[in-house]
């Protein structure tokens, strides 16, 4: 790919799809829609439908794979989740799931997994893969994983556990990430292999919309075939700064609806005779949120054009989401805190950012660029 330099402004193809994305979840996401999926506990199918039509994930598939063979952009990408955290975080992970499983293939699978795996998921109707990364364990790291990868008489031997692993119920297969000798690998494994062991839903702080489940890994087997990159194994650090960058985008998205819906409120709220918009500490707030969604942009747009011109993003990628995170706990706070005693009930968006924000910090391998 061309190496050029990141730039501040987006192009007319992106701004087109901004547009596209933005409307479609002013029209069918923001407000109750996405306040009644949290509240039970369910995402609605047509909108991600609705989403998975537009073609996102699978444009840039070659079309001997069922996509449509356009060019990989991490930045478009970057753009895309940001609009649609900004309508619900949640639903955001959801639907681009599958992009996850997809590109991971599609860039560092084999040419075998590509014909075997990609045709399946590359329809014009969503099907449901997911990734498995994330331990239930204290210090988590995702560069040192517990859950461990033997070879055997030709095959691989899984045993482990793994947490916050979103529609592991529905999914067709999972990408499991072990360790094959202190080398971090990723395994395709079929969603019925009696290894597998997917655990009753998780109760989680936020995402209440997005079912995740714990897995068990007990003895599961996996032909070598099915080590992601065969036997030259995959480049996990690309997958990495793919899944922060992407992590740092949906933060921006959830906390620019903070942002935004807090200004609005502290614009129309009147106390004392005047919008409260117009105290010093509240004013202070609403600019500091401001600001800081620019810069969890910039960073995010930064680490993917890295990435867009062949470059590792492994730095950049990292103080993306580790930004996001920090920054995303406190905007969506200050959300609450703007709102006062209204912050708190679950009528206003804001707690719902606050409990789902927290996440960004916490999860990897939800979503790719």
């Amino acid at each position: 790919m061309e190496d050029r330099e990141f730039g501040f402004s987006m192009s007319e193809e992106q701004s087109s799809m901004k547009d596209t994305v933005a409307k479609l979840i002013k029209s069918m996401v923001a407000g109750n829609p996405a306040h009644d999926m949290d509240e039970e506990r369910k995402l609605s199918r047509e909108i991600i439908d609705k989403i998975w039509e537009l073609g996102a994930t699978i444009s840039t598939v070659p079309e001997e794979y069922g996509g449509y063979g356009m060019e990989y952009s991490p930045v478009m990408n970057t753009i895309f989740l940001e609009e649609l955290a900004a309508g619900d975080m949640a639903l955001a992970i959801a639907a681009t799931l599958p992009s996850t499983f997809i590109y991971t293939i599609l860039q560092m699978g084999t040419e075998e997994q590509k014909k075997k795996y990609l045709p399946l998921y590359c329809d014009p109707a969503y099907k449901a893969c997911t990734v498995a990364i994330n331990e239930p364990r204290f210090k988590f790291d995702a560069v040192s994983l517990e859950t461990k990868a033997e070879k055997k008489d030709g095959k691989y031997i899984l045993n482990g556990k793994k947490c916050f692993v979103p529609m592991a119920n529905d999914s067709g297969h999972i990408l499991v990430a072990a360790n094959a000798d202190g080398k971090m690998e990723l395994f395709i494994i079929d969603r019925n292999n009696p290894g597998l062991k997917i655990g009753e839903r998780e109760k989680n702080l936020g995402l209440y919309a997005l079912e995740t489940y714990p897995v068990t890994l007990e003895n599961c087997e996996v032909s070598a075939a099915d080590r992601v990159g065969g036997e030259t194994g995959c480049n996990y650090s690309r997958f990495l700064q793919n899944t922060r960058i992407a992590m740092a985008a949906i933060g921006t998205g959830v906390s620019r609806s903070s942002y935004e819906y807090a200004r609005e409120y502290a614009k129309e709220r009147v106390q004392f005779g005047e919008p409260i918009a117009s105290r010093q500490a509240i004013a202070f707030m609403i600019a500091e949120m401001a600001y800081e969604v620019d810069a969890m942009r910039l960073m995010t747009w930064k680490a993917a054009s890295a990435l867009e011109a062949g470059r590792d993003a492994k730095k950049e990628a990292y103080l993306a989401k580790l930004y996001a995170g920090e920054m995303t706990m406190k905007l969506t706070d200050y959300g609450v805190q703007i709102l006062g005693g209204h912050g708190y009930i679950r009528e206003n968006p804001v707690e719902r950012y606050y409990r789902n924000g927290r996440g960004i910090a916490i999860l990897e391998g939800m979503a790719t660029v």
